[in-house]
């Protein structure tokens, strides 16, 4: 009787050390994805600013490292600050990821996605949104157009340009970005979630299929 026990305990033993080395490799899954296009702190090192960041308090390894916390996060945090006015998203990113410790790769690559192409539009639909809360007709002003700028004079040109948009464009833009990120966040963590389910259901089937043969 004593050695059935031991016999049934050793393979519920060993089964669950199979269950849970199959559960981290697929959780693992997602993150071969992400690094083939995420820079590393080496090629981050490359450029004066990321020298500059890289010599402050940058050695968490929640900024570096790829899990659902820290990927989800820095989706959110750089849909976020994607949206912060002016030649500032990546810096508001980077210090953002910082404080929350979520991985920085991913904020300063999510901030791309407003790029020239893109913040006339998101911009249009911050004001309609802000308008919309505000219970106004909605409507974007007829020229949308953003205002001619340089790195000398974009830290008068541009605050002048929003004051001309007014209270639907100056409670649009942080409610969208918070929505962004909130919807990013969540995207991301379903996204994840779904991935591990998936690999996990290709290994059973691998595993049905070797058993079969």
């Amino acid at each position: 009787m004593a050695r059935r026990d031991t016999w049934h305990f050793g393979v519920r033993s060993a089964a669950a050390q199979v269950t849970m080395v199959s559960i981290s490799k697929a959780a693992a899954m997602p993150r071969k994805y992400f690094r083939k296009y995420l820079p590393t702190p080496e090629s981050l090192a490359r450029y004066r600013w990321g020298r500059a960041l890289l010599s402050s308090r940058l050695h968490h390894p929640n900024l570096w490292h790829l899990h659902r916390r820290s990927v989800s996060g820095g989706v959110a945090l750089g849909l976020f600050a994607g949206l912060v006015p002016g030649p500032l998203q990546m810096i508001s990113a980077a210090v953002l990821a910082v404080l929350f410790r979520v991985n920085l790769p991913v904020a300063l690559v999510t901030t791309l996605y407003t790029n020239p192409f893109t913040i006339v539009p998101l911009y249009a639909l911050a004001y309609a949104y802000g308008a919309f809360l505000l219970g106004a007709e909605g409507k974007a002003p007829a020229r949308f157009d953003l205002p001619e700028m340089t790195w000398h004079n974009w830290t008068e040109v541009l605050p002048h340009w929003f004051l001309s948009l007014g209270k639907p464009f100056a409670l649009g833009l942080p409610m969208l970005a918070l929505t962004l990120a909130v919807l990013g966040y969540v995207a991301v963590r379903i996204l994840w979630r779904l991935a591990v389910i998936w690999e996990w259901q290709q290994r059973a089937k691998r595993r049905k299929l070797r058993h079969g043969d």
